[in-house]
């Protein structure tokens, strides 16, 4: 008798729960047929997005202008790393803040336009000191800017991370990104030259740098603007609850340990951006094998965002056929064969080979990365997976152009180098070893 009663509990419970369910499966099936439907629609506004917003990033962030800018007006090594690694300590807290700002939103693209505004802002900030400042002064808005620019790009990642995975299909991200990157390659590398030899050469206007970094802010700024206007943002079916960012931040030991794949990552994410400590000094080191005119400066940006261009359209179609570990695993080999090379040649052609094999292999782990890190784990968690891989790196990035300025004062480029390397090919045994592709392992959960 008593086990019928149970019996006929479990029963009710059953039927009480299959509506339940029944409606969470609508819910899934309604948030797919909300991104098949809109796909054309997002697909075009985040393809402007990433071809006019990054195209004035890439001229931003190359390893060309900006150091090759505050080296000049600063005569410091240490300044130019100090730069990089105040851009980086604005990239550290930041991710998790915002995180926490959209995980609970059903919308998150309000949240998109400030951050991605205000990112662009201290761009301008930048080209507009350089005509009213002056010395010392000067020096300290730049680095002022660095670091507010890497506060609101840390949460942009974040921002911008979610909102493709939530309108962009797993297998129509990586061709998405290919041509984007490969159109915004192509129109920052033609850039990047006339604005080395006509710009910065000709000095124009008196401040050749400042011209530069204003046509990087209206790229950018038409970028944001389009994907405002195009953007359809579905309502998922499940959101996680608000919770207090010290709540939150409790939560990432387990978080990371619940996915091994993930944790390892996470680790060889922190290693190569360790290895980046020697990407702010690829220009000022060819500075000292080659004549470093406008001409050459121009020559240089155009290989290092050429290759980008180029590369991007293997990276993205492969990617999605084969996943974006192995794009990953090429990305590394190439970056440390170009820095070996740079180190070994003095002259421009072969340097301009080094900065081509450094676009190329930069441009595919920041692909492989970005893209990886969306496979991995639960739909709900992705935001705060974002966020802290994102200020794994930023906290790897703060001290590495720091600590590179410091070796290259003191102990010269070659040791600077040689470190990279090290933290390279540490990041590529340990991808070889422990991180499988994740899309393979989602398919086989599922």
């Amino acid at each position: 008798m008593e086990e019928k009663i149970i019996r006929d509990e479990l029963e009710a419970i059953g039927e009480a729960a299959a509506p339940e369910e029944e409606t969470m499966e609508a819910k899934e099936a309604a948030y797919e047929k909300f991104v098949w439907d809109n796909l054309k629609r997002n697909y075009i506004g985040n393809y402007l997005h990433g071809m006019l917003g990054m195209t004035g990033f890439r001229l931003v962030n190359a390893p060309t202008f900006l150091p090759a800018y505050l080296h000049m007006i600063s005569g410091s090594n240490t300044i130019v790393g100090l730069g990089l690694a105040l851009q980086q300590v604005g990239s550290i807290v930041s991710p998790i803040v915002g995180a926490t700002q959209i995980e609970h939103r059903t919308k998150v693209m309000p949240a998109a336009m400030w951050m991605g505004g205000l990112a662009r802002l201290q761009i301008l900030g930048m080209a507009a000191s350089g005509w009213l400042l002056s010395g010392q002064s000067l020096v300290v808005a730049i680095l002022a800017f660095m670091f507010m620019f890497g506060l609101f790009m840390g949460a942009q990642r974040v921002v911008f991370g979610l909102l493709m995975a939530k309108v962009i299909p797993l297998s129509r991200r990586g061709r998405l990104q290919a041509w984007r990157n490969a159109t915004g390659g192509l129109i920052a590398a033609v850039l990047a030259y006339f604005a080395g030899r006509y710009f910065v050469g000709a000095n124009l206007f008196g401040n050749g740098y400042g011209v530069t970094f204003i046509f990087a802010f209206v790229l950018t700024s038409l970028g944001l603007s389009a994907l405002n206007l195009l953007l359809r943002e579905p309502e998922p079916p499940t959101l996680r609850a608000q919770t207090k960012l010290r709540d939150r931040i409790k939560d990432f030991p387990a978080l990371i340990a619940s996915d091994r794949g993930y944790m390892y990552f996470l680790i060889v994410q922190m290693l190569a951006t360790a290895g980046r400590l020697a990407v702010p000094f690829y220009i000022i080191y060819a500075g000292t094998t080659i004549e470093l005119n406008g001409r050459n400066l121009g020559l240089l940006s155009l290989a290092y965002l050429g290759a980008d261009t180029l590369s991007n359209l293997l990276w993205g179609y492969m990617g999605d056929k084969t996943g974006f570990r192995r794009i990953l695993l090429v990305s590394l080999v190439i970056w440390i064969a170009a820095t070996v090379l740079l180190m070994n040649v003095h002259l421009m052609p072969l340097t301009f080979l080094a900065f081509f094999g450094l676009g190329a292999a930069q441009s595919g782990y920041m692909m492989a990365a970005q893209t990886m890190i969306l496979e991995f784990g639960s739909r709900d968690e992705m935001p705060m997976r974002i966020a802290i891989s994102a200020t794994a790196e930023g906290i790897m990035a703060a001290i590495g152009p720091l600590a590179g300025g410091i070796m290259a004062s003191t102990l010269g480029f070659p040791v600077v180098f040689g470190v990279s390397i090290g933290f390279l090919v540490a990041a590529l045994l340990l991808l070889i070893v422990a991180v499988k592709e994740p899309r393979t392992a989602r398919i086989g959960r599922i």
